[in-house]
């Protein structure tokens, strides 16, 4: 039986003014598999990633992480944040330290490594995102992409269990978006447990394993990728078809 590392029940998240964000949704991730979350704007989305990452609190539902409650008031949260990587559409890197710097912190200050071992783990992690000459360089001087990539690589070098990726690609201009789905999809491919809330509905459909539609704070459907190309309910269909107008 495969392990599921992250377990969402009954998720509910009402921001001030009564605006009902996302309303009671359940759903799992296995330890391994990738998951596309898809909708049109303010469906909810981006809401639960900040919930799973402790950046909101939900205003009701549980969230498990490896069967540890982590939505406990109780819970650590810079521990669960070392255990559940976040790579943000906005890349939210330090712009007055280089790149190596901007990785090496939280391996210092969260899991306590010496500089020479952080710095180790960091090139590591930049090899792997294609961004071995830029350790020196600060974020200024880089594309969009990147500074995705470097991101990424901090949410790597944490050794987490789960990534979450809120929007990857949005704040990047289209020539540069390819250089960081195909790292995600590396990712995917060597078996990185990972939540994705993506608009690249191709993309979601030849990563992910399994994609979940939410519409006005709801899972409408979910189901293997295939589902991009065989949806089952109005819903996602007049969503696919909107998206295919648009182009």
């Amino acid at each position: 039986m495969e392990k599921i590392v992250l377990s969402i029940e009954n998720l509910e998240k009402i921001y001030p003014g009564e605006i009902h964000a996302v309303k009671g949704i359940s759903f799992n991730v296995k330890k391994g598999e990738s998951v596309a979350i898809i909708g049109s704007s303010g469906s909810g989305k981006s809401t639960v990633l900040r919930c799973i990452n402790r950046l909101i609190e939900p205003t009701k539902g549980v969230i498990r992480l490896n069967d540890e409650v982590i939505n406990n008031p109780l819970a650590d949260v810079n521990d669960i944040r070392s255990k559940i990587g976040m790579v943000f559409q906005s890349f939210e890197l330090f712009s007055h330290l280089k790149v190596l710097d901007n990785i090496t912190l939280g391996l210092r200050h969260v899991r306590g490594m010496n500089k020479e071992d952080a710095e180790k783990s960091a090139l590591e992690v930049l090899a792997r995102v294609d961004l071995s000459d830029r350790t020196e360089a600060y974020p200024g001087n880089l594309s969009g992409g990147q500074k995705q990539r470097v991101a990424i690589a901090r949410a790597l070098a944490m050794h987490p269990e789960v990534i979450l990726f809120d929007e990857p690609t949005s704040a990047l201009d289209p020539e540069l978006i390819g250089s960081v789905l195909k790292t995600i999809k590396s990712l995917a491919d060597e078996g990185m447990t990972m939540v994705i809330v993506t608009h690249e509905i191709n993309f979601a459909r030849d990563v992910a394993d399994r994609i979940i539609y939410m519409d006005k704070g709801l899972i409408a459907e979910q189901g293997p990728s295939e589902i991009i190309g065989n949806p089952k309910s109005d819903r996602l269909k007049e969503f696919l078809s909107s998206i295919d107008e648009d182009k």
